[in-house]
């Protein structure tokens, strides 16, 4: 079957780069896994016989909703769990997030001795927490243009919004970006 073939290429061809956005975006490699496939999933038995030209546009919208639908399960169930353990603390969950941290950076850097790669580490890391403190529209927008290198009418297409909306997003994610990380020292 042609069409089954064509989507098949088609979910081999942007796996890898939504698998990147989607861990990024999460945090978390194996729910990123998880958020992708059940994406090629969705698209495959709703939109497999759609036309291969939209096939692009409605993965972008099925990943974002679902990637959406995993930041509000996590909610939900953070809230339970919190209502449940009276010994979980938001200090021992953030104790854990930064040694987690300093073990990776550790890891890192027992790989690259250099002094430059430890720099470029450290300025990326700070770079990730910082576009992770964006507002969830504005971390889209940066992210759909300048790691997806999307155009204007696209990104207005996945963010459901006007280009005009878009473009502010973006810029506003921008002026934020830069100043923070210049308050940190990186320009």
């Amino acid at each position: 079957m042609q069409s089954l073939t064509e989507l098949s290429e088609f979910l081999r061809s942007v796996e890898r780069h939504a698998f990147k956005r989607t861990a990024y975006m999460v945090g978390d490699d194996d729910a990123a896994l998880d958020i992708v496939q059940d994406a090629m999933i969705r698209l495959a038995e709703k939109y497999g016989q759609q036309p291969a030209q939209e096939w692009p546009m409605l993965f972008q919208r099925i990943l974002s909703n679902a990637t959406l639908d995993w930041f509000r399960r996590r909610k939900v169930r953070n809230s339970w769990m919190k209502n449940f353990s009276e010994f979980e603390s938001q200090e021992s969950d953030e104790a854990t997030e930064n040694l987690d941290g300093i073990s990776k950076l550790i890891s890192h850097h027992a790989q690259h001795d250099s002094f430059d790669s430890l720099h470029q580490s450290q300025t990326l890391k700070i770079i990730d927490e910082e576009i992770k403190k964006l507002t969830s529209r504005q971390r889209e927008a940066f992210l759909l243009r300048y790691w997806d290198e999307c155009d204007w009418a696209e990104i207005a297409e996945f963010m459901d919004c006007s280009q005009a909306s878009a473009k502010t997003h973006c810029q506003r994610a921008i002026q934020a970006l830069a100043k923070s990380l210049r308050s940190k020292g990186i320009e």
